[in-house]
C-alpha cells in the first residue's frame, strides 16, 4: 500500500507530475509514521523550490506545506524548516509560521532564512526564548534593528553569540551597552576582550570589573584585605598597560571611564609616573580638578610650586602625599626615559631615597607603597633577565661547578670534595677542608671534662 511506502518514492519525476500529487501525499500522510512524515515534507519542500511544477501543481504544493505547519511532530515541520531555510524563493508566509514554532522548529529558519526581514527578526528577538534569540544572534549577517533588540533584551546566551559573531559589525557604544548589562559575567568580559578594535576605554573597565571577581575569589583562601591588595595592584598594572598603548586621542576617555569607576587613586597615579608615563598623571588631574589639560600639563613642569600645590589639592590629593608625586616627577625629568607599562625600578629607587631622606612619618603608607613597588620592578627585571639569558645561552651541560649529580662524584658512592683555598703561601698553606673526611673515633667526639674551681665545690656540697 502507498501508506507503507516513502514519499520519495511517492513523488515522479517532475515531467511525469499527476494534478493529484499532493492530494495522494496528503492522504499517505494521514497514516505514515513521524520519520516518514518527515522524509516526505523535505521531499515536498525540495520539490517546491528547484522542480520546474506547474502552476496548479505547484499552488497545491503550497497548500500542503502549509497544511504541514499544523502536523503534531516536531521532527516534521523542523524537516520542512531546513528544506526551506536557506531559499530566498521559500513562501514568507511559512517561514514567518516556522520561525514563530518551538526552538527545535523555529532555530533553523531564524539562523538562515534570507526571506526574514530586520523587523521580522526584531519581533522575533523580542518575543523568543534564548534558543530563538541564540539562532538570531549566529546569523552570518545581521541588520540593524535586531541587532539592537538582542543588546537590549537578549538572554546571556545570545549576547554570548552575538559578540562571537565576527560578521556582525559591533560599534563601541553597542560593546559598552553590553558591559553595562553583563559587566559581572566572566564570559561575557571575555568575549568582548576577543572583540577586535574594542576601545581602550572599556578594556579599563573590564580589567577593574575583573579585579574585584579577583578580590572575592581571592578572600575564599587568605585574609580579605591581602586579597583586596592584590586584585588592586593587579587592575594597576593592566590600566597603566592599556594607558600606555592607547593613541593620544584615547587616553582622555580612559581617565573619565577610571574616574567614574572610582579607579584613579593615587597609587595608580605614582605607579603611572613610576613607569615613566606621565599623561595619566596629567590627564587625572585635569578631570578631578576641572582645568585644562595643557593648563594643568604647565603646573606639573614645577611639581615645587604653589600653582602644583593648589591644583593637587583641588584635585583631592592629600598634602602629606605630595612629596612622594614631587620626588616622582623630578626622577622622571631627570631620567627623561620612555614611559612603559612596568616599573622602572632606577624611578622607583630614587623616591624611595628622597622620602625616606625626609624622616617624615606621614610618608610612611607611601614609602611601604613604594616598597612593593621596588620588589615588584626587581622581580619584572629578573625575570626579563632570566629570559634573555635562556634565549641567548647555548645549550649545554651544567658548569661542573654547580653539578652536584652522582655522576660527576670524585669516587664512586663518595659525596664530592668541597676544597676552600684561601691561596695561602706555600709554607705556611692550611690543609684542604674535605666534607667526605673519615669518621673520628669515639673518644675524638666525647666533650672534655668539666672542672669546677674549688671555691664552688664546698657550696654545692653544703647543700646537698
Amino acid at each position: 500500500m502507498n501508506a507503507e511506502r516513502p514519499m520519495t518514492e511517492l513523488l515522479p519525476p517532475p515531467s511525469f507530475a499527476k494534478p493529484d500529487i499532493v492530494r495522494r501525499f496528503l492522504a499517505w500522510a494521514q497514516s505514515a509514521d513521524p520519520d516518514s512524515r518527515a522524509e516526505g515534507a523535505s521531499a515536498l519542500a525540495r520539490a517546491y523550490l528547484h522542480s520546474d511544477l506547474a502552476g496548479p501543481l505547484r499552488a497545491e504544493a503550497m497548500l500542503a506545506m502549509t497544511a504541514l505547519l499544523d502536523d503534531p511532530s516536531v521532527l516534521v515541520r523542523r524537516a520542512l524548516a531546513e528544506a526551506l531555510c536557506c531559499s530566498s524563493e521559500a513562501p514568507r508566509a511559512l517561514i514567518l509560521v516556522l520561525a514563530m514554532d518551538e526552538p527545535d522548529v523555529a532555530a533553523a529558519v531564524l539562523q538562515r532564512s534570507p526571506v526574514l526581514t530586520d523587523a521580522d527578526l526584531a519581533d522575533c528577538a523580542a518575543s523568543g526564548d534564548p534558543v530563538a534569540q541564540t539562532a538570531i544572534a549566529r546569523r552570518p549577517s545581521l541588520p540593524p534593528r535586531a541587532i539592537g533588540t538582542l543588546i537590549e533584551s537578549g538572554e546571556l546566551d545570545a549576547v554570548l553569540a552575538l559578540i562571537a559573531n565576527p560578521g556582525i559589525d559591533l560599534p563601541s557604544e553597542s560593546l559598552s551597552r553590553i558591559f553595562a548589562r553583563f559587566s559581572d559575567d566572566a564570559s561575557v568580559r571575555e568575549g568582548l576582550l576577543e572583540r577586535p578594535f574594542l576601545p581602550p576605554s572599556l578594556r579599563a573597565r573590564i580589567a577593574i570589573a575583573a579585579a574585584n571577581d579577583l578580590a572575592v575569589e581571592a578572600s575564599r583562601w587568605m585574609p580579605l584585605k591581602r586579597a583586596e591588595r592584590i586584585a588592586r595592584e593587579a587592575r594597576d598594572q593592566a590600566i597603566c598597560s592599556i594607558f600606555s598603548s592607547a593613541e593620544r586621542g584615547e587616553r582622555t576617555e580612559i581617565t573619565r571611564a577610571l574616574r567614574m569607576s572610582s579607579a584613579l587613586t593615587p597609587a595608580l597615579l605614582l605607579r603611572s609616573l613610576l613607569g615613566g608615563e606621565r599623561d595619566l598623571f596629567a590627564e587625572a588631574l585635569a578631570e578631578l580638578s576641572g582645568l585644562s589639560a595643557p593648563r594643568v600639563g604647565a603646573f606639573i613642569l614645577d611639581p615645587h610650586g604653589e600653582g602644583f600645590a593648589a591644583i593637587a589639592h583641588k584635585a583631592g590629593l592629600k598634602s602629606g602625599i605630595l612629596p612622594a608625586f614631587r620626588a616622582a616627577l623630578d626622577a622622571l625629568k631627570a631620567n627623561a626615559g620612555e614611559a612603559r607599562a612596568g616599573l622602572n625600578l632606577g624611578l622607583v629607587q630614587k623616591v624611595i631615597d628622597q622620602c625616606e631622606a625626609r624622616d617624615d612619618p606621614a610618608l610612611a603608607k607611601v614609602l611601604a607603597l613604594l616598597w612593593r613597588f621596588a620588589a615588584e620592578a626587581a622581580r619584572a627585571e629578573a625575570a626579563g633577565f632570566a629570559r634573555e639569558a635562556a634565549r641567548s645561552a647555548s645549550p649545554g651541560k651544567l658548569p661542573q661547578i654547580l653539578d652536584f649529580s652522582p655522576v660527576n662524584d670524585d669516587g664512586a658512592g663518595e659525596a664530592p670534595k668541597l676544597v676552600v683555598d684561601f691561596d695561602w703561601p706555600p709554607e705556611g698553606r692550611a690543609p684542604p677542608l674535605e666534607l667526605n673526611a673519615p669518621p673520628t673515633l669515639a673518644s675524638e667526639c666525647e666533650a672534655p671534662p668539666v672542672e669546677l674551681p674549688p671555691d664552688l665545690v664546698a657550696p654545692f656540697d653544703d647543700a646537698a
